[in-house]
C-alpha cells in the first residue's frame, strides 16, 4: 500500500512539471501585432503620417515584422501595411533597419514616382506611425496636400505684378496724353529740304515727311512718316475707291484716308494681298520697315496692316498714290523729249543706286537691297520728270552677315523677259552679293532701252514695244528667253539712227555696257548715275555756249554729284539731291500695280 501511494505521488509530480514547462514554452512564442491594409490614404502632420488603416493582425510567424510602404504618384498618395519576413525581398528591395520600435521611412528607387519603406518590431501596430526625415530630401518635399496651395500662393504675387505691368504699358502706348486718336497724319507740314538740311534733321533725330494733296480744298495734310510701320491696332478710316492695278501677288486700289477732325482726306494707294500671299506681303513689309530705304526715287511707304476681308484675312500695304500711273503705261501713250528722257531715266538710275548703296546720303550705314524684279511696270511716275521704284515683293536685303545657305533659294526669280543671262541659266554666284546688284543693272538696261525707244531725238518713233517684243510672245517663259538671250546672245535692237544725237550716243553705249553678258563687265548703278550727270553737264555747257536755256526740270533732276567716286566702287552710296518742292500728284489718272 505504501509503495502504491508513493508511485501515484511521483506520477502526479511529473505531470505537474510537464504542464508547467509547456506553459512556460507557450509564453515564450510571441508574434508582432501590425496594421494590415492593402491601400489606405495617410493623414500627415509635420513629419509624421498616420497610416489611416483600420485593420490589425497578428503576424503568423515570429520572424515577420511590421512593414509600411508609402507611395506617391502624380495623382495620389497611398500607404500599404502588412507583416513581412525581412529575409525575403519586398518590391525587389531587401528590408534594412527593421529591429527598431519606430517605423522610420527610408527612400527607395521606383519607376512609378516616390516610394518610402519602413519596418519595425516590438510595439503594437508600430507601422501605424510613419516617421519621415526632416532633412532637405525628406518629408518636407512629400506633403502632397500642401504642395498645390503653396505653389498657388507663391505664384499669385508675380502674376498680379505681371498683369498690372502689362496693363500699365498698354495704357501708356494707347492713351498717351496729347496723342490723337486718329492715325498719325496730323503732324508738322513738310517743306522741301535740300540734302544738307535733311542730314541736319536726321542728325538731330528729327524726321521729315512727304505730303499728300487734299481733294477737299487747297490745304495740305501731312502724311505719316514714310517707311514706318503702324503699331496702332486701331484700323485706319480707309475707303477703297477703285482698282488701279493688278500684279501676280496683289491688287492695287486707290483709296481715301479720312481725317475725322478736319473732314479732309488723303488719296493713297493700297496694295492688298490675299491670305495665300502672306509671304510676299511679309517680305515687302520687311523691306519697307528699314527707315534708311527712304528716297525721292523709291515709292513712299506709309504703313502695313492686317485686315479681315469679306471672306478671308487680307494684308495691306499703304503707300503714297501717284496718279500718273506706271512707266510702261506712260510710254505707251507718250513720246518724250530729250530733257524728259534724261530726267526720268536719271531718276530710275538714282533710285536703283540708292537701293544698292550701303550708305544713306548723310553717311549712315544701311543694308543694300536688290530689287530682283525691276521692269517698267514696277516704276511709277511722280511727275513727267521723276520716277520712283516700287513693288519690292521679291526684293532681297544683302546683309553681309548672311551666308550662302541663306541665299540658296534666291536665284531664279523675277519676270522672265527682264531676267539676266546668269539668272536664266541658274548660275548666280551666291558667294558674291554684287551678283544680285548686277542682275538689277541688266534689268535697268532693258528699261532704259524702252524709254529711249519712245524719245523724239531717235528719229522715227514707233509704237511702244517691250524689250524683245517682236522676238518672243507677250508673256514669254524662261525657256524661250533662255534660247534667245543665252544661245543667240540676243538683245533689243539699237538702230544706227538712234546714235546720231550726241547725248543719245552716250546713253546707248551705257545701255550696251549694262546688259553685257558678263556680269562683272556691267556698269554699276552708280556709274550710270555718273553718266547722266555727264549728260546734264554737257547740256548745261551747250546751253551756255549757245545761250539756249535748259529746262528747269532737267536742271533739277540731274544735278552733278557733290563728290564723284570711281565707278568700280560697288559699295559707295549714290544719292543725288532730290528735286525741290516735289509733291505727290493726286490726279485721277491710273496708278501702277506695285
Amino acid at each position: 500500500m505504501g509503495c502504491r501511494g508513493w508511485s501515484l505521488w511521483v506520477r502526479a509530480s511529473l505531470l505537474l512539471c510537464f504542464c508547467l514547462l509547456q506553459a512556460k514554452t507557450f509564453t515564450l512564442v510571441q508574434t508582432n501585432i501590425c496594421k494590415w491594409c492593402n491601400h489606405s490614404s495617410p493623414i500627415c502632420e509635420d513629419n509624421v503620417c498616420t497610416s489611416n488603416c483600420s485593420l490589425s493582425s497578428f503576424c503568423e510567424l515570429t520572424e515577420e515584422v511590421c512593414v509600411a510602404i508609402w507611395k506617391k504618384d502624380n495623382a495620389s498618395v497611398s500607404v500599404r501595411t502588412m507583416c513581412y519576413n525581412p529575409q525575403n525581398p519586398l518590391e525587389n528591395i531587401m528590408l534594412a533597419n527593421y529591429s527598431t520600435t519606430k517605423c522610420l521611412m527610408t527612400p527607395q528607387p521606383s519607376d512609378d514616382g516616390l516610394m518610402y519603406i519602413c519596418a519595425c518590431i516590438g510595439d503594437q501596430e508600430c507601422n501605424d506611425q510613419l516617421i519621415f526625415d526632416k532633412g532637405p530630401n525628406g518629408y518636407s518635399k512629400l506633403k502632397s496636400k500642401d504642395v498645390i496651395p503653396v505653389v498657388v500662393i507663391s505664384l499669385v504675387p508675380p502674376l498680379l505684378v505681371a498683369i498690372i505691368a502689362t496693363l500699365v504699358f498698354y495704357l501708356y502706348r494707347t492713351r498717351q496724353p496729347g496723342k490723337p486718336k486718329d492715325w498719325a497724319p496730323r503732324r508738322t507740314h513738310y517743306q522741301s529740304l535740300d540734302p544738307a538740311e535733311v542730314c541736319a534733321y536726321q542728325a538731330n533725330g528729327i524726321d521729315y515727311h512727304g505730303k499728300l494733296h487734299s481733294h477737299t480744298d487747297d490745304s495740305e495734310i501731312s502724311s505719316t512718316c514714310a517707311n514706318n510701320l503702324n503699331h496702332n491696332t486701331e484700323q485706319l478710316p480707309m475707303q477703297l475707291e477703285t482698282v488701279v492695278g493688278k500684279g501676280r501677288f496683289a491688287e492695287v486700289w486707290r483709296a481715301r484716308l479720312s481725317h475725322k477732325e478736319t473732314g479732309q482726306y488723303e488719296t493713297v494707294a493700297v496694295k492688298i494681298f490675299p491670305a495665300v500671299e502672306y509671304t510676299s506681303w511679309y517680305n515687302e513689309r520687311a523691306i519697307f520697315s528699314d527707315a534708311n530705304l527712304k528716297h525721292e526715287n523709291v515709292v513712299q511707304f506709309l504703313t502695313a496692316q492686317e485686315r479681315c476681308g469679306t471672306s478671308q484675312k487680307q494684308y495691306w500695304l499703304i503707300m503714297a498714290y501717284y496718279g500718273l500711273g506706271n512707266l510702261q503705261d506712260f510710254l505707251v501713250g507718250h513720246i518724250m523729249t530729250w530733257a524728259e528722257l534724261c530726267a526720268l531715266a536719271g531718276s530710275v538710275a538714282r533710285g536703283l543706286a540708292h537701293l544698292h548703296s550701303d550708305m544713306t546720303p548723310c553717311g549712315t550705314p544701311k543694308v543694300p537691297v536688290a530689287h530682283r524684279d525691276l521692269k517698267s511696270s514696277n516704276i511709277v511716275l511722280k511727275s513727267r520728270s521723276e520716277c520712283a521704284l516700287c513693288d519690292f515683293g521679291l526684293a532681297l536685303r544683302l546683309d553681309f552677315s548672311l551666308t550662302v545657305d541663306d541665299f540658296a533659294n534666291s536665284g531664279q526669280v523675277g519676270t522672265a523677259r527682264y531676267m539676266a543671262p546668269e539668272v536664266l541659266e541658274s548660275r548666280v554666284n551666291l558667294e558674291d552679293l554684287e551678283s544680285f546688284k548686277q542682275m538689277d543693272v541688266y534689268s535697268m538696261a532693258l528699261v532704259l532701252w524702252e524709254m529711249v525707244s519712245r524719245c523724239d531725238v531717235i528719229g522715227e518713233v514707233k509704237n511702244y514695244e517691250p524689250p524683245f517684243g517682236s522676238k518672243v510672245c507677250e508673256q514669254p517663259c524662261v525657256d524661250s528667253m533662255r534660247d534667245l538671250v543665252l544661245k543667240d546672245r540676243g538683245r533689243p535692237d539699237i538702230p544706227e539712227c538712234w546714235t546720231t544725237h550726241t547725248g543719245m550716243q552716250l546713253l546707248c553705249a551705257t545701255i550696251t555696257e549694262c546688259w553685257d553678258h558678263d556680269p562683272e563687265a556691267r556698269l554699276t548703278a552708280y556709274c550710270v548715275v555718273e553718266r547722266f550727270n555727264t549728260l546734264a553737264q554737257e547740256e548745261l555747257e551747250n546751253s551756255i555756249s549757245t545761250h539756249t536755256p535748259v529746262l528747269t526740270s532737267t536742271e533739277q533732276q540731274t544735278p552733278s554729284l557733290p563728290c564723284l567716286l570711281p565707278c568700280t566702287d560697288h559699295s559707295t552710296g549714290v544719292h543725288p539731291p532730290p528735286a525741290a518742292d516735289t509733291q505727290i500728284s493726286t490726279s485721277s489718272g491710273q496708278a501702277s500695280p506695285m
